[in-house]
């Protein structure tokens, strides 16, 4: 994938009316401190055009990126971060449920979790939040370069089968450091962007009688 442009068009707080998009969206969900913003900068390559911070709980907004003028990459906030209140936390939830549950535009939703340990109680509910709104999540297991290969091998089938991923659900090691696994997701974005074929009218032919 060949990035021309990237803009943070648009950004929303608890109260704001969601924007409405012609083109597609990917909206990238995950934990405080997972690693959202440098796999969005990975994404779009640049080194830091989305915000990073070592401090967890800094995206408290919906970031929508103006890619290309082609689609959006939608950074949604982390949660699980204990320093903010529990009112705070269910703000949050609620505007991404509410994102998810009403975007007209939004193509898939990537799950990160990180690839050093097992899944935790939140990442199992914004999963199911995910599944229940209609998509299946495709999961990106950061910090992938702090594994070795057997041992990424390994931590993949425990949180496959800690959130009860089915066949061949999409798992996908990822590092923002060597940049492992950002061709295979562009690879998967290009092809979400493809227009599905519609079928030819007059194309089934006639059941004879």
């Amino acid at each position: 994938m060949v990035i021309h442009s990237v803009n943070l068009e648009t950004v929303c707080g608890i109260t704001s009316t969601l924007p409405e998009h012609e083109v597609l969206e990917f909206a990238f969900a995950g934990k405080s401190n997972v690693g959202k913003s440098s796999l969005i900068n990975a994404l779009v390559n640049r080194k830091s055009y989305a915000r990073t911070s070592s401090e967890p709980g800094k995206t408290q907004t919906i970031n929508f990126y103006n890619v290309n003028d082609a689609f959006y990459y939608v950074d949604l906030p982390g949660y699980g971060f204990a320093r903010v209140s529990q009112e705070t936390q269910v703000k949050w939830g609620k505007m991404i449920e509410r994102y998810l549950r009403t975007s007209k535009s939004l193509k898939a939703v990537f799950l990160l979790v990180d690839m050093r340990h097992d899944v935790s109680a939140n990442d199992i509910q914004m999963y199911d939040w995910i599944i229940s709104a209609g998509f299946q999540p495709v999961v990106i297991m950061t910090k992938a370069d702090k594994l070795s290969k057997n041992e990424q091998a390994k931590m993949k089938a425990v949180i496959r089968k800690s959130l009860g991923i089915k066949g061949d659900g999409a798992l996908i090691p990822f590092s923002a450091e060597s940049k492992q696994g950002r061709e295979e997701l562009w690879a998967l974005i290009d092809r979400m962007l493809v227009p599905e074929a519609e079928p030819e009218q007059g194309s089934n032919p006639t059941p004879e009688a």
